[in-house]
């Protein structure tokens, strides 16, 4: 039949799907399980003795119990079931077979240009392309140390006018990252993402010369459903927040830094980490490198440098994007930054816990870095400190901080409570050089600093380096002095009463 009616093109697909749901009994019209594999012998025999017959079968790839993907495909192939049909079909097949590979990232330059653009005819045209490719190969060899290693080749210029008006790049990351998806299709699924991505560009009116990964419109409805629907569900809020979006951390970086809102640089490098590492979170070797970050961002006229601020200053305030050395991606799970705002959270409900805790180490620490013969820490008042000879520290809680400004809460405590004291006061912050002159009968008064207690954890360390240089006790009486008294112009340098 095949030899009567030739020139014939026969295309089999989901055959696989359709012989995994015989079952043994011949009752059947299409006949049994053990039918189809008889029947695909003879017809590829038949196909091999014509002539001008092609005989096209559409089979999973990857049918291994060894593959990777091995779990995923029970869900394409259809179970146990399918799995043996795929097995048996393949023995028939290949025995006869011309495997034809999948299309490679420089045949989907052709793929989507012919299916997505209107073909080339204009000579101005082409010489914009050429121009567009000269200033990008330019860029690339001027700062070469920017850039991956491949960019600098002379090749590369001609991949992108092989691509244009797409970077090479976007589709080395489809191609390379995104292909391991066991559900996304090599050529239909970058099709379906690319059509997706050009209208909206050209809806919004890009006037971009060429679309670059940092350039992907994720926050597009449309664009983020083809980039999520082959993940998992919990990335879309992750987009939301980190990557990008009205309410993301990208745009309001931009927007707090005139420098890098100029360029939207932060949103454009989290695209391109987003579109380089989503596809592969425990991959091994994941995420992707910094220069390859700015591979997919920089354009001719823009410095290297805005992305690489915009990228540390990313990587520092975003909740789910890590770092590894020289490599960044997107997880899943939060950063220890995430857990350390959700922490932050529940000590502002509780503030006395807080305030019990610092009180709590401040004790423990001054009992072990302090040569005060005695220490009194956090007094509520005047009483709580006797008038007695010895050289004392008196260490003032965080209700009372110290403040530059002229009415500090922490002088007004001590004048307040302590005016009638009848031994001199030495506040800390006074010079070493009149420190040295204490004598006994001072009081130490070691007061907290106001800009130390709210976001930053270094008031314990300057309440300890302040202590520790200071050796005051009890001198022996020289001559015929009996008590050694301050002198009167280091009371008054002082502050003492």
């Amino acid at each position: 039949m095949f030899t009567e009616y030739d020139p014939c093109l026969i295309l089999i697909d989901e055959w696989v799907a359709y012989a995994r749901q015989l079952h043994d009994q011949g009752d059947l019209p299409a006949g049994s399980f053990e039918t189809q594999f008889s029947f695909a012998q003879v017809l590829t025999e038949s196909a091999r003795a014509a002539k001008n017959c092609l005989l096209v079968i559409s089979l999973p790839a990857s049918d291994t119990g060894a593959s990777p993907h091995a779990q995923a495909d029970d869900v394409e192939v259809g179970g146990q079931r399918g799995r043996e049909a795929l097995h048996r079909l393949r023995n028939v097949v290949g025995r006869l077979e011309s495997s034809w590979r999948p299309a490679s990232a420089e045949e989907g330059f052709e793929i989507v240009q012919r299916r997505l653009f209107e073909p080339l005819t204009d000579p101005a045209h082409f010489k914009d392309r050429d121009v567009v490719a000269r200033e990008f190969a330019d860029l690339y060899r001027t700062q070469s140390a920017e850039f991956p290693p491949d960019c600098r080749d002379g090749d590369y210029e001609n991949r992108i006018k092989a691509a244009y008006p797409i970077h090479p790049e976007v589709f080395e990351r489809l191609y390379t990252d995104w292909s391991t998806l066991v559900k996304f299709q090599r050529t239909r699924g970058v099709l379906r993402l690319m059509a997706v991505v050009i209208h909206s560009l050209w809806e919004k009116g890009d006037r971009n010369p060429l679309i670059m990964p940092a350039n992907i419109p994720i926050d597009d409805m449309r664009v983020q459903f083809e980039l999520t629907r082959y993940l998992s569900d919990n990335w879309i809020p992750i987009i939301e927040k980190d990557v990008d979006g009205p309410s993301a951390l990208p745009p309001r970086l931009d927007g707090d830094i005139p420098t890098l809102g100029k360029f939207a640089a932060c949103r454009r490098v989290a695209r391109t980490i987003y579109l380089g590492s989503a596809p592969n979170p425990t991959a091994a070797n994941r995420g992707i490198e910094d220069r390859r970050i700015k591979l997919g961002c920089v354009m001719p006229g823009e410095s290297s440098a805005i992305f690489g601020d915009a990228l540390r200053r990313l990587s520092g305030a975003a909740t789910y994007l890590y770092q590894d050395g020289p490599r960044y991606w997107y997880s899943t799970q939060p950063t220890v930054t995430k857990l350390a705002e959700d922490r932050a959270e529940q000590f502002k409900r509780n503030p006395d816990a807080v305030i019990d805790e610092i009180e709590k180490r401040l004790r423990a620490d001054l009992r072990h870095s302090c040569d005060f013969r005695r220490i009194h820490p956090m007094p509520q008042s005047g009483q709580d400190v006797p008038d007695e000879f010895d050289s004392r520290l008196v260490v003032l809680g965080i209700e009372t901080p110290h403040t530059k400004d002229p009415d500090s809460p922490a002088l007004n405590a001590v004048k307040k409570s302590w005016r009638c004291a009848a031994m001199p006061l030495v506040f800390i912050g006074t010079p070493w050089s009149l420190l040295r002159q204490i004598r006994p009968g001072c009081r130490i008064w070691m007061k907290p600093h106001a800009g130390t207690l709210h976001g930053n954890r270094s008031w314990t360390k300057k309440w300890r380096l302040i202590s520790l240089p200071i050796r005051c006790g009890r001198p022996k009486p020289k001559g015929n002095r009996r008590k050694a008294r301050p002198s009167a112009a280091f009371l008054k340098r002082t502050n003492g009463f």
